[in-house]
């Protein structure tokens, strides 16, 4: 079988396309025959900074295939199945950017017949983070369903990065009214065509004045990309109102007019999927997976996330891609 390997942290040119042994599941895992590979950022961020610990890493976390086998402990009838996984190379060697890969059986999840190879790998990370930042806080359903978020504004900070991409959707889906910031017209072309009602270009307008002429009360969930935004987020926050921050730059700090939040009794919170409670993160898989079972989320241009697929061999190619901010979805095709 084919895996890509990098051995030490470093640029994309430590990943080397190798032959490796067909591994048997142990206990607890399945083999998943891989049809495609997620990058997100942290998929880069940790190659080049974190050598493995196991000596060797297949990285990327995201993915989506057929199980070909299973080990002891774990349902037979899951051989055959289609599936997407997630955060298979946390604290794992085996990652997603192989023809096969071993994944613990509790993180792998039905796929749809209806529902594309490219969508289950374009879910985990992005649509988990999404989920988790839209249900913290008081002003905010602890579940994301259809009319959940009836009456409730929501505002994605750019609504055309993959995260915000699957903030918009599920919230969207929910019934949320959803207001976007973008960077240009094109972004703004793809976060209505996800689901987004009001569209803000912040290069070209006033954002608060915008949202408050959109939710004179204010938003009641912001889910932001960068501390820099945190000045207006706290401008447009609704009473209760919550933040949710899960990006930012190296020894970014957040500063808030402090007086005027517990005014609000806004709460402001920090959000890493990786280390995001057991209960959380069950909740946002059976969400996630409920909403793809509806047909509540896609991707492609004309869901807001164009796709960027390169074969197994690219898979450097492919990480200098996102770590560049390709816009979308990178994918690699593990049959290529």
């Amino acid at each position: 079988m084919r895996a890509v390997v990098y051995e030490r942290a470093g640029g994309p040119e430590v990943l080397r396309l190798v032959e490796r042994e067909v591994p048997d599941p142990g206990p607890g895992e399945v083999r998943l025959r891989v049809a495609f590979s997620g990058v997100n950022p942290t998929d880069w961020k940790v190659r080049s900074t974190t050598d493995p610990a196991a000596g060797w890493q297949v990285p990327d976390q995201d993915g989506s295939g057929v199980v070909d086998a299973v080990g002891q402990g774990v349902d037979a009838a899951l051989v055959g199945r289609r599936v997407w996984v997630w955060e298979a190379a946390f604290g794992r060697p085996w990652g997603t950017a192989a023809e096969l890969v071993l994944v613990p059986a509790a993180q792998v999840v039905p796929l749809p017949d209806h529902a594309s190879f490219e969508l289950g790998a374009a879910l985990g990370i992005p649509f988990l983070t999404a989920h988790r930042c839209l249900t913290l806080g008081e002003s905010a359903p602890a579940r994301v369903a259809p009319g959940a978020f009836e009456g409730r504004t929501v505002l994605v900070q750019g609504g055309a990065g993959a995260v915000g991409n699957a903030a918009v959707q599920l919230a969207a889906w929910a019934g949320a009214r959803v207001l976007a910031t973008v960077s240009g017209p094109e972004k703004a072309q793809l976060a209505a065509a996800a689901g987004a009602h009001d569209v803000v270009d912040y290069r070209r307008e006033d954002v608060a004045a915008r949202v408050r002429q959109v939710a004179p009360h204010g938003v009641d969930v912001v889910v932001e990309v960068s501390g820099a935004n945190a000045a207006l987020d706290a401008a447009v926050l609704a009473q209760h109102g919550t933040v949710a921050l899960y990006a930012g730059a190296p020894g970014e700090e957040v500063t808030v007019p402090l007086r005027d939040q517990m005014a609000l009794n806004a709460q402001w919170h920090f959000v890493l999927v990786y280390t995001a409670p057991r209960a959380a993160k069950a909740a946002a898989v059976e969400d996630v997976g409920a909403a793809v079972e509806a047909g509540g989320v896609r991707v492609g241009r004309e869901a807001g996330l164009p796709l960027t697929v390169l074969p197994l061999a690219e898979t450097a190619r492919a990480h200098l891609a996102v770590e560049r901010g390709a816009v979308g979805k990178v994918l690699v095709d593990a049959t290529a």
